[in-house]
């Protein structure tokens, strides 16, 4: 059973009119509309669809390509900050690098001068005879042996020396 849809189940679409009739159980489908003015419209959707995205495009290229003053100057900041930051690192790189090496210089020569400390302790504990020193200071210069009462002994506290300010008893 055919019925044309009455006024209020109509849809309307813009610049075109469609017809509805009622199938059965309510389910719509188009009638007697051409197709090929079906696909001019859509074509003609689409077409102002992408003018549309075009133009809007156009206007955020615009936009992005346009640049104020303050925009100029804060990337001018920008790079100049960056660039101060670097030359800054590079220096202090370098300084490092210099004190480094200058590091290794002196330890270089510690070295040196430990092993020419050691080996003049050894030239000197080779050429001194202790034995020739104690035969020498008992019988020629007539030394002797400290006896117990000739002993003194001093405490000393919170110092590792001490001054003699006078003679000793």
């Amino acid at each position: 059973m055919k019925r044309e849809a009455n006024s209020n189940t109509r849809r309307r679409q813009p610049e075109f009119k469609t017809n509805y009739y009622v199938d059965g159980n309510t389910v719509k489908r188009l009638e007697g509309e051409p197709e090929e003015r079906r696909q001019r419209q859509l074509e003609k959707e689409r077409r102002q669809r992408r003018q549309n995205n075009r133009r809007v495009a156009r206007r955020n290229q615009e936009k992005a390509l346009r640049m104020n003053m303050g925009y100029v100057i804060f990337c001018t900041m920008a790079v100049l900050i960056s660039c101060g930051v670097c030359v800054t690192y590079i220096q202090l790189q370098s300084d490092i690098t210099s004190r480094m090496k200058h590091i290794s210089t002196l330890e270089s020569q510690i070295t040196d001068l430990k092993a020419d400390n050691d080996a003049a302790i050894k030239r000197i504990d080779l050429s001194t005879d202790l034995e020739d020193v104690k035969h020498k200071a008992i019988h020629e210069l007539g030394m002797k042996y400290a006896g117990p009462g000739q002993i003194v002994y001093y405490t000393v506290e919170d110092s590792d020396y001490m001054n003699q300010y006078t003679d000793i008893p």
